[in-house]
């Protein structure tokens, strides 16, 4: 098990848009000591699409030295080619990663079969950790309850970051022999009272210890404090959605003083109208105090 809480973070930038490698070591090392038993690198959160190989092995071997010794280590090696999710899975491997998140192949539409040979394909690149990434709202395909049973068959396929809300699905993961993330944040508290070990989070950037409270009192019986923290978190989940991801949580990481500078394109700065409404998002959760 790679632990409840792991934080899907962000990559920080410099300013002229190379990797803020230190300002990363440290975003690392905050993480882990404010709730996060791991660091999920180089997926979707810390802008994968539009890093380089070399760069999300640097990161990868980045995150090993600053919490290795006491954090899990999660690579992001899922793309939409087979052949290139097994180069990044093997080169990740030989770096130490803990394991590895792999997203369904986006845009090309696989179908079901196709999905389970790529998911198998890449499972023969490690015998560490391979956690399935479901996303349909991102790429489109839903990986079906079929397709998860055979998916489970695979020896070192041990997880799925679900982010689908469908809760006969996720039940059916947790059926499966699986362990089940919820991969958005907002269906932590459902997927946990149905079987769920944790999440693959975004908030917890900045919520990282009240998460760590919620699933700790979750998986103990005391669903009742959960669920209050769950309810006291809805400014986070607000929050998520005030721009697209990473977005949003750059921006509160920067009010909040962690200097995680900006974007590569396609992705932009949040306007000021965004980050005024990520302030009061903070703000509601006493991160901030009101202007």
């Amino acid at each position: 098990m790679l632990g409840h809480v792991l934080t899907a973070i962000v990559t920080p930038f410099k300013d002229d848009g190379s990797v803020d490698f230190d300002a990363f070591q440290a975003l690392c090392t905050h993480l882990v000591e404010n709730g996060s038993d791991g660091i999920v690198v180089a997926g979707t959160t810390g802008e994968s699409p539009t890093l380089a190989d070399d760069e999300r092995l640097d990161l990868v071997r980045a995150a090993l030295e600053a919490v290795g010794d006491r954090a899990t280590v999660v690579a992001g090696t899922g793309t939409y080619s087979t052949s290139h999710s097994v180069h990044l899975t093997g080169a990740a491997h030989e770096l130490g990663a803990s394991a590895f998140l792999v997203v369904t192949p986006y845009y090309n539409k696989p179908p079901q079969r196709g999905i389970v040979a790529h998911f198998a394909e890449v499972a023969r690149a490690t015998d560490r950790p391979i956690v399935v990434y479901n996303i349909p709202a991102r790429v489109v395909v839903n990986i079906e309850p079929e397709t998860i049973s055979q998916l489970a068959e695979v020896d070192n396929v041990r997880a799925v970051k679900q982010a689908n809300g469908d809760l006969d699905q996720a039940r059916h993961i947790v059926a499966s022999g699986l362990d089940l993330y919820a991969g958005d944040d907002n269906l932590i508290q459902p997927f946990l009272e149905l079987g769920g070990i944790g999440g693959v989070c975004v908030h917890t950037h900045v919520v990282g210890p009240q998460v760590a409270e919620q699933v700790r009192a979750a998986l103990t019986g005391d669903l009742e404090r959960a669920r209050e923290v769950d309810r006291q978190l809805e400014p986070s989940y607000d929050l998520l959605g005030v721009a697209p991801n990473p977005i949003a949580i750059k921006a509160a990481l920067r009010l909040l003083g962690h200097p995680v500078g900006g974007h590569r394109l396609p992705l932009v700065e949040a306007s000021e109208d965004e980050v005024a409404r990520v302030r009061g998002c903070l703000e509601r959760l006493g991160l901030l105090v009101p202007a």
